[in-house]
């Protein structure tokens, strides 16, 4: 009998893992959440009329009991998509639809990747050992870890089913453990805690606003990143972009609310030109130990810059002093909210690079991926259109129900639904005929920038051998400066030109300008004009 029972409830605890949150909540104790609002002002106004205002503080929190008897017991929070998914099934199962040709693993630095000449062009830097194409947002946690460069091969998939079925981190990832890295030849190991808030959720109530240190925060910028991916086991979730308490658009990202309140509002360019605008609301919870910017509309332009974004989510120098910036400096997590062309006046500004050119010694800026910047003031962002609209097209589910698709789709494969409401007269093989002329273009440029640039680093290996005064070769590393954003940044910007067609090639245009004007002063030093008889 006593081992029956056993059985049973085992059965019974598996069965109650099987039941979707939602309906777990249901059988949770009951709380009067009269009693949380005492002490969650802040929540209450929030919650007050919202869609969600008619949930029980319970649907998400557990150990509700002993958090009310004792504050210092902290309740728990489930932040599982799928807890968001039991409700909103459409847009949980397309997040993570597989879209089987957006390749995994595919380096932007091969020879037929986004940048073949990039680990040339960025020697020196951690991303020289794996820097890949994205994928989808499913996959965005696990490719971070299993990249060469962030633990040194530390971290891989259990099989080759991890490549193409999501699943919880710790479900499809081995850790190898610190005794089984790759040779630092051809792996590094560049992960830090900043570049994770990004990529997940799940340290959203364990990491102080910024990431500073604080006896409350279990996290911080200074944490051991090899512990603290221990604790994530889902990528960014619904909770980035929509909060749970207002049922409204938000904002969640600490550097990109620090960047609204430094530059004055969610627009610093195009704002008075009819460009997408949106008004955000600095809510503070517990004395500023976090906060989130909630939206007075939904505005996925500045949802998805979240991490969209050109941001440093790193440690470096400062390029005058050459002074060591160190992660526990706020520097280390920081959104410009600048375009490419007043980039490299803004870190000059902050005091901040990220690594020197291992040939040149220029002191370079390492972009991520600026979409954000890069759409602001093109023509379809003064036209109103969001990035939503484009990558997240409205979908019919089997009874017929329109929803928005959450698996955030390339236009370029979807040009139907992307493009052909706002263009009716234009056929779809018309419309991505015109996206290709684009980025044809701007790819050719970015050739272009890269061959520049290339020639400017190899004719400083020359100058430099020849004994050209120092004077010149600071000269010729400060276009390479210029040169180097002005080129990278549409390595790291996923649209290959076509979210602001006219930024791409005055920046590219710059850079080859830059890169050759280095070039020339190198040459002229070396070969002097023969003074006339």
């Amino acid at each position: 009998m006593k081992r029956t029972g056993l059985v049973i409830w085992g059965c019974l605890l598996v069965c109650l893992a099987l039941l979707p949150a939602a309906a777990f909540a249901k059988v949770a104790a009951k709380v009067d959440k009269q009693e949380c609002f005492a002490c969650h002002e802040e929540v209450k106004e929030l919650h007050a009329g919202s869609k969600h205002a008619k949930l029980a503080c319970e649907t998400c929190h557990s150990d509700m009991a002993a958090h009310l008897k004792d504050s210092a017991t902290k309740p728990g929070t489930n932040l599982e998509l799928s807890l968001c998914g039991s409700c909103h099934k459409d847009q949980y199962e397309s997040f993570y639809r597989v879209n089987f040709d957006a390749q995994a693993r595919k380096e932007k630095g091969g020879p037929t990747g986004r940048s073949p000449q990039q680990d040339k062009l960025i020697a020196g830097h951690g991303f020289t050992k794996e820097h890949n194409e994205p994928r989808a947002h499913a996959f965005m946690v696990v490719d971070q870890f299993v990249v060469d460069r962030f633990a040194k091969g530390r971290y891989q998939f259990t099989d080759m089913f991890g490549y193409t079925r999501p699943g919880k981190t710790w479900d499809v990832l081995v850790d190898n453990g610190p005794d089984n890295l790759y040779p630092g030849d051809v792996s590094a190991a560049a992960g830090n805690p900043v570049c994770l808030q990004c990529k997940t959720s799940d340290l959203t109530l364990k990491w102080k606003y910024m990431g500073d240190k604080d006896p409350a925060a279990k996290w911080d910028r200074t944490s051991d990143v090899n512990a603290l991916i221990k604790d994530v086991n889902n990528p960014v979730g619904c909770i980035q972009c929509h909060d749970p308490h207002a049922a409204k658009p938000r904002i969640a990202r600490d550097a990109l609310i620090d960047a609204v309140e430094r530059e004055g509002g969610a627009r610093p360019y195009d704002a008075d030109k009819g460009a997408s605008r949106v008004n955000v609301k600095v809510v503070s919870f517990r004395d500023g130990f976090r906060k989130i910017g909630l939206l007075d509309k939904p505005n996925s332009t500045l949802q998805c810059g979240q991490c969209h974004v050109e941001y440093n989510c790193n440690g470096g120098f400062e390029p005058e002093s050459g002074d060591k910036v160190a992660m526990a400096d706020r520097r280390a997590n920081h959104f410009p909210l600048k375009n490419a062309l007043d980039l490299l006046e803004h870190y000059d500004q902050l005091k901040f690079r990220d690594f020197k050119h291992a040939v040149t010694g220029a002191r370079l800026v390492k972009l991520q991926h600026p979409e954000m910047e890069t759409y602001w003031g093109s023509v379809h962002d003064k036209a109103g259109v969001t990035c939503a609209d484009c990558h997240m097209p409205k979908e019919k589910n089997k009874a017929g129900k329109v929803f928005t698709s959450h698996q955030v789709v390339r236009p370029k494969d979807h040009i139907k639904e992307s493009c052909l409401g706002c263009h009716p007269d234009s056929s779809a093989k018309e419309k991505l005929y015109q996206l290709q002329a684009v980025q044809n273009y701007t790819r050719g440029k970015m050739r272009e920038s890269e061959d520049a640039i290339s020639k400017l680093i190899d004719t400083y290996v020359k100058a430099k051998e020849k004994g050209v005064s120092e004077e010149v070769l600071s000269a010729a590393r400060k276009q390479h400066e210029i040169a180097h954003v002005l080129w990278e940044w549409w390595t790291a910007e996923n649209s290959d030109g076509w979210h602001n067609p006219k930024l791409a090639q005055e920046s590219l245009f710059d850079a080859i300008i830059a890169a050759n004007k280095g070039t020339k002063l190198l040459n002229d030093a070396m070969n002097p004009p023969v003074a006339a008889k």
